[in-house]
């Protein structure tokens, strides 16, 4: 006998699986952006060394973010000095619209720069000069950060998807229990039946019905 509660498993059962967003242990390819020509040409020895792709440098944070549209890049190294804008605006450029997580390069350890990165998505902060080992720690760190970002948000998506087609399936099934004069289990029934028989998810017939009501017809 079918019950409410198996209903509501079905719901989880039938619902299209979500995109899973699935980092490398270590960022490979990364992008530097400073001005400061000595310190850059140690960073690029000292990361080259370490077995990372190189990308850049940008001498500015436009071609900065130009690089980051178009080329493949793990992760961003930009310096707080930049000739056209502040490191940690394009930090927050490079960060919201394309995902990329940013580590501060810079030699100025003032507290209002903290704060500015801090609420721009920066995930790191590199005190100049930096050694290798420095580096190593600083990249690892970033990177496990950006990571538990990721997993965090995925499943706040998650979330918030499920919760979605949960109300589009609850909306769909009050519709056919008002046009069919049926019980609200056997409303959930017919659902089912409905998303079985085209192959289809629960929740992308049950917006099919939203969108349309006249469109559907169950035997």
């Amino acid at each position: 006998m079918t019950t409410s509660d198996s209903s509501q498993e079905s719901i989880v059962v039938q619902s299209a699986p979500p995109s899973k967003i699935k980092l490398s242990d270590q960022p490979a390819r990364l992008l530097i952006a400073d001005t400061e020509e000595p310190a850059t040409d140690e960073l690029e020895r000292n990361l080259t060394a370490l077995g990372h792709t190189l990308i850049g440098p940008a001498p500015n944070a436009d071609e900065a973010i130009e690089l980051c549209r178009t080329d493949r890049v793990d992760m961003a190294l930009v310096g707080i000095r930049l000739p056209d804008r502040d490191g940690a605006e394009a930090a927050e450029v490079i960060f919201r619209s394309m995902g990329i997580p940013v580590v501060i390069v810079t030699a100025h350890a003032e507290a209002k720069d903290i704060s500015a990165g801090a609420q721009s998505g920066v995930f790191g902060y590199l005190i100049k000069p930096v050694s290798r080992e420095q580096l190593r720690a600083s990249i690892a760190v970033a990177w496990a950060r950006f990571r538990d970002h990721t997993a965090q948000h995925s499943e706040v998506q998650e979330l918030q998807r499920r919760l979605e087609e949960r109300k589009f399936i609850e909306q769909a099934k009050w519709i056919i229990v008002k046009r069919k004069g049926i019980s609200e289990p056997d409303a959930m029934r017919l659902l089912q039946k409905q998303a079985r028989n085209n192959r289809r998810p629960l929740a992308e017939v049950a917006r099919s019905i939203l969108e349309n009501e006249s469109l559907f017809g169950v035997d």
